[in-house]
């Protein structure tokens, strides 16, 4: 009996899934057809079929991939000792592959499945949710470190930075011409206002704040003073 090669076989399971994807995203679920999916993966439909039993396990095994990919994404996030630095890595990884059409359009068609497929319903939000309590745990230790604003709620700006990279989905597919490039950096510069530590007024050496927070001149800058 021929012995399996594991790192072979997951590589090729791999490469079929990255190929149902693009039909996926092109044809929808419904209209997809496994002989479509093998011309693309270049392999025969009992090739096919020695990876997945059916069409549907290809769909969900695409997802099941990508609680994997956010799992090692998270992991090598924590290694990073900069919390800032981990989130800013965390939100750049998802959002290049967000903004890529194929995968735009395989989102759109995966919330529609999820419609009429509790276990795949299922499969997705358990996704989503991995991604956001793993922020969770990055954006508590920027808190503690005094990395972004201590009066924020961890669990309430992990929400929001998943809503915000989920953000230009519909963008993509309207605008095919959209820099992604170019949107990666507004979206950077949007949550680094929105979650840096708001400085205290530091007012100059000779001056005095007074109570409503207004900087007085010292000596030195009094009007008429030569």
């Amino acid at each position: 009996m021929r012995t399996v090669d594991p790192a072979k076989y997951e590589a090729k399971r791999r490469a079929i899934l990255d190929a149902a994807a693009g039909c996926f995203a092109m044809k929808g679920f419904e209209k997809t057809t496994t002989a479509e999916i093998c011309r693309a993966a270049g392999i025969s439909t009992g090739s096919l079929f020695h990876y997945f039993p059916n069409k549907r396990a290809v769909f969900v095994g695409i997802f099941e991939q990508d609680a994997d990919e956010t799992a090692a994404l998270l992991a090598a996030a924590g290694e990073i000792e900069d919390p800032w630095e981990a989130i800013l890595h965390v939100i750049a990884h998802v959002s290049e592959q967000l903004l890529h059409p194929v995968a735009a359009k395989l989102v759109l068609e995966v919330a529609a499945q999820c419609s009429r497929d509790a276990e795949l319903a299922e499969l997705v939000q358990g996704n989503d949710r991995g991604l956001r309590d793993g922020l969770v745990g990055i954006v508590t230790r920027a808190v503690e470190a005094g990395r972004i604003d201590p009066g924020l709620e961890p669990e309430v700006v992990a929400s929001w930075l998943v809503a915000l990279v989920d953000a230009p989905l519909s963008r993509v597919i309207l605008e095919p011409d959209l820099d992604p490039t170019a949107e990666l950096a507004v979206m950077k510069e949007l949550i680094t206002r929105f979650l840096r530590p708001v400085l205290p007024i530091q007012p100059p050496d000779d001056g005095e704040v007074s109570d409503t927070g207004e900087i007085s001149p010292g000596r030195s800058g009094s009007p008429g003073h030569q």
